[in-house]
Protein backbone atom coordinates (compact mmCIF):
# COMPACT_ATOMS: atom_id res chain seq x y z
CA UNK A 1 0.00 0.00 0.00
CA UNK A 2 1.42 3.49 -0.97
CA UNK A 3 1.87 5.62 1.84
CA UNK A 4 -0.48 7.94 1.07
CA UNK A 5 -3.42 5.79 0.84
CA UNK A 6 -2.04 4.19 4.04
CA UNK A 7 -2.58 8.04 5.77
CA UNK A 8 -5.58 8.59 4.59
CA UNK A 9 -7.01 4.76 5.81
CA UNK A 10 -5.53 5.71 9.32
CA UNK A 11 -7.37 8.83 9.09
CA UNK A 12 -10.33 7.48 8.21
CA UNK A 13 -10.46 4.79 11.19
CA UNK A 14 -9.01 7.94 13.45
CA UNK A 15 -12.40 9.50 12.24
CA UNK A 16 -14.44 6.49 12.65
CA UNK A 17 -13.18 6.04 16.54
CA UNK A 18 -13.44 9.86 17.37
CA UNK A 19 -16.87 9.66 16.48
CA UNK A 20 -18.21 6.72 18.09
CA UNK A 21 -16.57 7.94 21.20
CA UNK A 22 -18.39 11.59 20.56
CA UNK A 23 -22.29 9.80 20.20
CA UNK A 24 -21.53 7.26 22.83
CA UNK A 25 -20.58 10.34 25.49
CA UNK A 26 -23.50 11.86 24.63
CA UNK A 27 -25.83 9.55 24.72
CA UNK A 28 -25.02 8.72 27.74
CA UNK A 29 -25.35 12.23 28.73
CA UNK A 30 -28.69 12.49 27.54
CA UNK A 31 -29.91 9.41 29.07
CA UNK A 32 -28.84 10.93 32.88
CA UNK A 33 -30.67 14.09 32.58
CA UNK A 34 -33.97 13.47 30.32
CA UNK A 35 -36.80 14.09 32.16
CA UNK A 36 -39.99 11.78 31.84
CA UNK A 37 -43.48 13.04 30.62
CA UNK A 38 -45.63 12.99 33.59
CA UNK A 39 -47.82 10.95 31.96
CA UNK A 40 -44.82 8.37 31.63
CA UNK A 41 -43.50 9.00 35.19
CA UNK A 42 -45.79 6.48 37.29
CA UNK A 43 -48.85 6.46 38.99
CA UNK A 44 -46.28 8.06 42.40
CA UNK A 45 -44.92 11.09 40.63
CA UNK A 46 -48.68 12.27 38.90
CA UNK A 47 -50.42 14.73 40.19
CA UNK A 48 -53.99 13.64 39.87
CA UNK A 49 -56.37 15.95 38.06
CA UNK A 50 -59.48 16.99 39.55
CA UNK A 51 -62.93 17.41 37.67
CA UNK A 52 -65.12 20.13 39.51
CA UNK A 53 -68.75 19.33 39.51
CA UNK A 54 -70.61 22.57 39.49
CA UNK A 55 -74.66 22.30 40.74
CA UNK A 56 -77.02 21.57 38.40
CA UNK A 57 -74.48 22.34 36.02
CA UNK A 58 -74.36 26.11 36.42
CA UNK A 59 -71.87 28.11 34.51
CA UNK A 60 -70.37 28.86 37.51
CA UNK A 61 -70.60 28.02 41.34
CA UNK A 62 -72.24 29.55 43.61
CA UNK A 63 -70.83 31.41 47.06
CA UNK A 64 -71.13 30.24 50.35
CA UNK A 65 -74.68 30.15 51.75
CA UNK A 66 -75.96 30.37 48.75
CA UNK A 67 -78.42 27.87 46.72
CA UNK A 68 -78.06 26.71 43.08
CA UNK A 69 -81.01 26.18 40.94
CA UNK A 70 -81.72 25.54 37.24
CA UNK A 71 -85.43 25.47 35.85
CA UNK A 72 -86.24 25.03 32.21
CA UNK A 73 -89.37 25.53 30.67
CA UNK A 74 -91.25 22.82 28.12
CA UNK A 75 -90.09 23.58 24.75
CA UNK A 76 -93.36 23.49 22.67
CA UNK A 77 -95.86 20.61 23.62
CA UNK A 78 -92.78 17.98 23.24
CA UNK A 79 -90.24 18.88 25.26
CA UNK A 80 -91.46 18.61 28.83
CA UNK A 81 -89.26 21.18 31.49
CA UNK A 82 -87.15 20.31 34.44
CA UNK A 83 -86.33 21.90 37.79
CA UNK A 84 -82.86 21.36 39.60
CA UNK A 85 -82.34 22.35 43.19
CA UNK A 86 -78.60 21.74 44.80
CA UNK A 87 -77.88 19.44 42.09
CA UNK A 88 -80.93 17.42 42.60
CA UNK A 89 -83.15 16.78 39.57
CA UNK A 90 -86.73 17.81 41.33
CA UNK A 91 -88.87 17.17 38.27
CA UNK A 92 -87.94 16.50 34.36
CA UNK A 93 -89.22 14.29 31.67
CA UNK A 94 -86.74 11.79 32.86
CA UNK A 95 -88.66 11.12 36.06
CA UNK A 96 -91.62 11.43 34.39
CA UNK A 97 -93.01 13.72 37.03
CA UNK A 98 -94.00 16.61 34.84
CA UNK A 99 -97.13 18.12 33.17
CA UNK A 100 -98.63 20.32 31.00
CA UNK A 101 -99.42 23.50 32.53
CA UNK A 102 -97.57 24.79 35.37
CA UNK A 103 -94.73 22.18 37.15
CA UNK A 104 -94.06 24.20 40.47
CA UNK A 105 -91.37 22.49 43.44
CA UNK A 106 -91.34 23.93 46.53
CA UNK A 107 -88.25 24.24 48.93
CA UNK A 108 -86.98 25.02 52.03
CA UNK A 109 -85.39 28.33 52.05
CA UNK A 110 -82.86 27.15 54.89
CA UNK A 111 -82.36 23.71 54.54
CA UNK A 112 -82.92 22.88 50.57
CA UNK A 113 -84.46 20.36 51.10
CA UNK A 114 -88.09 19.50 48.61
CA UNK A 115 -90.94 20.29 50.62
CA UNK A 116 -93.32 19.09 48.09
CA UNK A 117 -93.71 19.02 43.95
CA UNK A 118 -96.71 18.64 41.45
CA UNK A 119 -98.09 19.67 37.97
CA UNK A 120 -101.47 21.79 37.53
CA UNK A 121 -103.21 21.19 33.91
CA UNK A 122 -104.11 25.14 32.85
CA UNK A 123 -105.55 24.00 30.05
CA UNK A 124 -108.61 21.86 30.63
CA UNK A 125 -107.77 21.58 34.42
CA UNK A 126 -109.82 22.89 37.67
CA UNK A 127 -107.54 25.95 38.19
CA UNK A 128 -108.71 25.77 42.17
CA UNK A 129 -106.48 23.04 42.73
CA UNK A 130 -103.51 25.42 42.14
CA UNK A 131 -105.27 28.37 44.06
CA UNK A 132 -105.59 25.75 47.11
CA UNK A 133 -101.80 24.64 46.81
CA UNK A 134 -100.63 28.06 46.34
CA UNK A 135 -102.75 29.31 49.79
CA UNK A 136 -100.69 26.82 51.64
CA UNK A 137 -97.00 27.72 50.71
CA UNK A 138 -95.66 28.35 54.19
CA UNK A 139 -93.02 31.18 54.61
CA UNK A 140 -89.68 30.69 54.51
CA UNK A 141 -90.13 28.22 51.07
CA UNK A 142 -88.69 28.70 47.45
CA UNK A 143 -91.38 28.71 44.71
CA UNK A 144 -89.92 27.34 41.47
CA UNK A 145 -92.34 27.09 38.57
CA UNK A 146 -91.58 26.07 34.75
CA UNK A 147 -94.34 26.27 32.17
CA UNK A 148 -94.88 23.60 29.70
CA UNK A 149 -97.75 23.63 26.57
CA UNK A 150 -99.95 25.89 27.58
CA UNK A 151 -99.67 27.91 31.37
CA UNK A 152 -102.43 30.70 30.96
CA UNK A 153 -105.83 29.14 29.45
CA UNK A 154 -106.93 28.79 33.28
CA UNK A 155 -104.74 31.24 34.74
CA UNK A 156 -107.55 33.26 36.72
CA UNK A 157 -107.20 36.81 38.20
CA UNK A 158 -106.90 34.54 41.70
CA UNK A 159 -103.79 33.09 40.53
CA UNK A 160 -102.27 35.99 38.79
CA UNK A 161 -102.55 38.16 42.65
CA UNK A 162 -101.02 34.63 44.46
CA UNK A 163 -98.21 34.14 41.86
CA UNK A 164 -97.86 38.53 42.11
CA UNK A 165 -98.00 37.98 45.88
CA UNK A 166 -94.66 34.90 45.56
CA UNK A 167 -92.53 38.26 43.81
CA UNK A 168 -93.45 37.61 39.65
CA UNK A 169 -93.33 40.12 38.01
CA UNK A 170 -95.22 38.46 34.74
CA UNK A 171 -98.25 36.22 36.02
CA UNK A 172 -100.50 39.24 35.37
CA UNK A 173 -99.76 39.24 31.65
CA UNK A 174 -99.68 34.80 31.79
CA UNK A 175 -101.45 34.03 28.50
CA UNK A 176 -102.30 30.55 26.35
CA UNK A 177 -99.22 28.87 25.07
CA UNK A 178 -96.57 31.53 26.86
CA UNK A 179 -93.51 30.35 28.51
CA UNK A 180 -92.75 31.13 31.75
CA UNK A 181 -90.13 30.53 34.07
CA UNK A 182 -89.85 31.91 37.77
CA UNK A 183 -88.16 31.27 41.35
CA UNK A 184 -89.78 33.53 44.00
CA UNK A 185 -91.27 33.23 47.72
CA UNK A 186 -94.28 33.98 49.77
CA UNK A 187 -91.99 36.63 52.05
CA UNK A 188 -90.56 38.26 49.20
CA UNK A 189 -90.60 42.01 49.82
CA UNK A 190 -90.08 42.96 46.38
CA UNK A 191 -90.31 41.61 43.17
CA UNK A 192 -87.95 38.57 42.55
CA UNK A 193 -84.74 39.08 40.17
CA UNK A 194 -84.99 35.20 38.91
CA UNK A 195 -87.73 35.39 36.32
CA UNK A 196 -88.22 34.95 32.46
CA UNK A 197 -91.46 35.41 30.46
CA UNK A 198 -91.96 34.98 26.44
CA UNK A 199 -95.20 36.01 24.44
CA UNK A 200 -96.86 33.96 22.45
CA UNK A 201 -96.30 35.44 19.19
CA UNK A 202 -97.87 33.41 15.95
CA UNK A 203 -95.28 33.71 13.23
CA UNK A 204 -92.32 35.07 15.38
CA UNK A 205 -92.13 31.87 17.59
CA UNK A 206 -89.16 30.06 17.39
CA UNK A 207 -91.83 26.35 16.80
CA UNK A 208 -94.87 26.49 15.41
CA UNK A 209 -97.78 27.50 18.03
CA UNK A 210 -94.89 28.48 21.20
CA UNK A 211 -92.52 30.58 21.67
CA UNK A 212 -88.69 29.15 22.18
CA UNK A 213 -87.71 27.19 25.56
CA UNK A 214 -86.53 29.46 28.49
CA UNK A 215 -83.66 28.57 30.74
CA UNK A 216 -83.03 30.51 33.95
CA UNK A 217 -80.08 29.51 36.66
CA UNK A 218 -78.60 31.32 39.70
CA UNK A 219 -77.61 31.25 42.56
CA UNK A 220 -80.39 31.89 45.69
CA UNK A 221 -79.40 33.06 49.49
CA UNK A 222 -79.80 30.77 51.63
CA UNK A 223 -82.77 32.04 54.28
CA UNK A 224 -81.31 32.43 58.02
CA UNK A 225 -83.58 32.44 60.84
Amino acid sequence: MRPSGLFRFLAFIFALVTSLIFIRSYVSFRMKTIRLPRWLAGPGSAKKIEVVKIKCDLSKPCPDNFFAFKILSGAANVVGPSICFEDHMIMSPVKDNIGRGLNIALVNGSTGQVVRQDSFDMYSGDPKLLVKFLKAIPEGVLVLVASYDDPGTKMTDELRKLFSDLGSSYARQLGFRDSWVFLGARDMSNKSPFEQYLKNMGNKNKYEGWPELLELEGCVPRKVF
